[in-house]
């Protein structure tokens, strides 16, 4: 029975190009997820957008000479281009500056103060003396007090995983300039996590067995010390607050990530309405039956962990104060937090600034995007840190890729096509041919069990299995060597292409762009898998902007279907560039300059 599924993936800040690294936490495993349900006959809905507020946009346009909005622009056309070319199929990729996006988040904002979870606090804000800005709680380090880690952040300690206040830090100092902040009174609006920690333990405890340990563990962690959280901040960069005597004041806006978080809901308003049905984003967030899944970096576990359901609790009002839901009406928990790890380089942190660092752009310019899904797919951190070197790139570029799919998708084409010109005849079945055949059929209900639970390496793995057993298959079978028996010649070719064209099924949510080639290749008509699409849009106020959308229905469904003999064949182009090792000293070099 098919299901609305929505797919809700971490929105890329704004304030310059994103690297691998972003990529393989929320870009890579979201899509494959997606691409995987669509298969599955799933009604999916896969959403984001540019981050576009908050303080670091600031810094950013400071450094850069801009406004605030001329930096956003412009970062986020570079991200959108970026994350088309590596295929990412978003039905709907917007950014947080549309109006849309304003009307929504004050509308939650709303309802959450109407329902008593949201009240006005004096508390002590972080202002930098050389801009008198304020400093965001994660732009402040210095040592917890809790248990004496020396680089935590003033939102929380990675430690130890406690909530922290920037006050409370030890030696606090800046991330952007170094210097030590001042601290002043100031009045904020503040979220009342306290009055959810009941029913987020509740929430929370339903979901051991289902969710990363790593994540369920982190959540749970988080619920021992919940304190009432500032939702707004000292600034002029942001959504207003939607109330009277505070919207028209000009250096006071909502909370950067109170606004991100809620981009989920607007983008699926947005999608809507573009959609011609404005009601439809509904059938994602209110049907009961609908799943929602949220993919991110494990640095945003408690926003999507902790605070994203409180406010969604808190709306719908659920909270220990009770309440009614907003204009909206009631909002679905997420189903699933699906947090990865994070990815290092070559031993390193990943840092811009410090060019420890390959953009998306840079690297799709010399590789294929393929090649760097695939290494995600297979080595990236799922589930535990895991460090990006470009020797192992190197490796599985040419000893997976190349060497083990490349290699069964060109010699069993290349031969079929020389031989026959058209996909063969199957003849009688040896044992070796059934055992081959049921081998790949079963390799989909092992591959869709690991993908429905983002076990996206298992997945892989299973499919590449599949591939060095048909290999293994043609080399034992040696169908150049046989001269005097077509029939046997033209079933063992069969049998290799009707792997060929399960295996291309099996990859498609990692390596859409050469499973499109595949079936191509074997004579499929007609779309097999979509692929994402820029557009420019309109916004309300007049401001155009691109969008990264698309349609995605097409012949790719999760099951193996029988290939039809007598359908012509061309001889095979490669499908994947063996890599010069020369790439490895190359691109070294170019980190290490």
């Amino acid at each position: 029975m098919s299901q609305h599924i929505l797919t809700a993936v971490a929105w890329p800040y704004a304030n310059g190009p994103r690297h691998i690294g972003h990529v393989s936490g929320f870009g890579v495993p979201s899509d494959i997820f997606s691409r995987y349900q669509r298969m599955a006959g799933n009604k999916v809905l896969m959403v984001s957008g540019t981050d576009e507020h908050g303080t670091p946009i600031q810094v950013q346009a400071d450094n850069e000479g801009v406004t605030a909005r001329e930096l956003a622009d412009r970062y986020n056309r570079v991200i959108v281009e970026d994350l088309q070319a590596l295929g990412l199929s978003y039905d709907l990729f917007t950014r947080t500056t549309t109006e849309n996006h304003y009307a929504v988040v004050q509308e939650i904002f709303k309802g959450l103060y109407d329902n008593g979870y949201i009240f006005p606090k004096t508390t002590m804000g972080a202002i930098s003396p050389s801009t008198g800005r304020t400093l965001p709680d994660r732009y402040i380090e210095g040592t917890c007090p809790i248990c004496g880690y020396d680089s935590a952040r003033g939102d929380q300690c990675d430690n130890c995983g406690n909530q922290l206040d920037p006050i409370q830090l030890i030696n606090p100092v800046s991330r952007i300039n170094g210097e030590t902040p001042d601290f002043v009174e100031t009045e904020h609006f503040m979220l009342d996590l306290p009055a959810f920690g009941e029913v987020l333990a509740s929430w929370l405890e339903s979901k051991q067995g289902e969710w990363r340990t790593n994540v369920l563990k982190f959540a749970l962690n988080m619920l021992g010390d919940l304190q009432p959280r500032a939702m707004s901040r000292d600034l002029d960069w942001g959504v207003p607050i939607p109330l009277d005597g505070w919207r028209d004041q000009p250096n006071k806006r909502l909370y950067v990530w109170f606004d991100a978080v809620i981009g989920y809901l607007s983008a699926s308003i947005e999608w809507a309405r573009r959609s011609g049905d404005p009601d439809a984003w509904r059938r994602w967030w209110q049907d009961p039956e609908a799943l929602s899944y949220y993919f991110m970096g494990k640095d945003n576990i408690v926003f999507h962990a902790e605070i994203w359901p409180a406010l969604l609790l808190g709306y719908n009002g659920k909270g220990a104060r009770d309440g009614k839901p907003g204009s909206l009406g009631a909002l679905n928990l997420p189903s699933e937090v699906v947090s990865s790890e994070f990815l290092t380089m070559e031993g390193r942190k990943f840092s811009s600034s410090r060019q420890v660092v390959i953009y998306v752009r840079d690297f799709l310019e010399r590789y294929d995007a393929d090649a760097l899904r695939y290494y995600i797919a297979v080595a990236g951190p799922e589930t535990q840190d895991t460090d990006f070197t470009w020797s192992e790139f190197l490796n599985r570029n040419n000893g997976e890729l190349v060497a083990a799919w490349g290699n069964l998708v060109n010699r069993s084409i290349s031969m079929a096509a020389k031989n026959f010109g058209v996909i063969p005849e199957l003849g009688d079945l040896t044992t070796a041919d059934q055992a081959m055949l049921e081998r790949s059929r079963a390799a989909f209900p092992k591959a869709a069990a690991e993908l429905e639970h983002c076990r996206f390496k298992n997945a892989t793995n299973e499919a590449f299995e599949v591939i060095r057993e048909a290999n293994k298959y043609l080399a034992e079978q040696e169908p150049w060597k046989i001269k005097d028996d077509p029939a046997r010649v033209a079933t063992i070719l069969h049998v290799a292409l009707q792997v060929v064209d399960d295996a291309k099924t099996l990859l498609t949510p990692v390596l859409p762009n050469s499973s499109n080639k595949i079936y191509a290749m074997l004579g499929g008509t007609g779309v097999w898998s979509g692929m994402p699409e820029i557009h420019e849009v309109t916004d309300d106020d007049g401001r155009t902007y691109p969008i990264i959308t698309g349609s995605y229905e097409g012949a790719a469904r999760w099951e193996s279907t029988p290939i039809q003999a007598g359908t012509p064949l061309a001889p095979p182009t490669p499908l994947f560039p063996k890599l010069d090792s020369k790439i490895v000293d190359e691109e070294l070099a170019r980190l290490n300059g």
